[in-house]
């Protein structure tokens, strides 16, 4: 497998945190069967999170994750793989929802890469039924990553 996650990182985030998106991005692509891609992640505050969603979706609050879609099937050079697209993630945000559903910070910024890396293949929760199959998705990944306490909330 040959998966190359940029991780970016503006605000002060958990020890070890590059590790453990790792794992989760490895075990999300691995599941959809992806063996080679590349994608960014940055993890940020809720006052760039506001002002992306702001931008991108006009909805002018903080949200806990955001994809971008690279939208080309091919790779940007013949000798890399290809480029999914970038994931926003507000730590703080997934730091308040982990609080309220009991888990560590670690465990709600996993759950929100697997979330941000299924939109980017195309899953979404816009219908009952495509919020089921992505949650049904998200459940499988998290525990297999012995994450089985940490719930999607619809939140994310």
């Amino acid at each position: 497998m040959t998966i190359t996650l940029d991780i970016q990182q503006d605000l002060e985030s958990p020890a070890g945190i590059e590790d453990a998106l790792k794992v989760a991005a490895e075990a999300a692509l691995e599941n959809e069967r992806i063996t080679s891609a590349m994608l960014t992640i940055l993890l940020t505050d809720d006052r760039t999170m506001r002002s992306l969603n702001r931008q991108f979706r006009a909805e002018d609050k903080s949200t806990d994750v955001l994809s971008f879609p690279f939208g080309e099937e091919e790779a940007l050079m013949d000798d890399q793989p290809p480029y999914l697209g970038d994931i926003a993630i507000s730590v703080p945000y997934a730091g308040r929802q982990a609080e309220a559903q009991g888990h560590s910070t670690t465990a709600e910024l996993q759950l929100l890469t697997i979330h941000g890396i299924l939109h980017l293949l195309g899953y979404d929760h816009n219908t009952e039924d495509s919020k089921n199959e992505m949650w049904v998705v998200q459940r499988e990944l998290l525990d297999g990553l012995q994450l089985s306490h940490v719930q999607p909330t619809e939140g994310s």
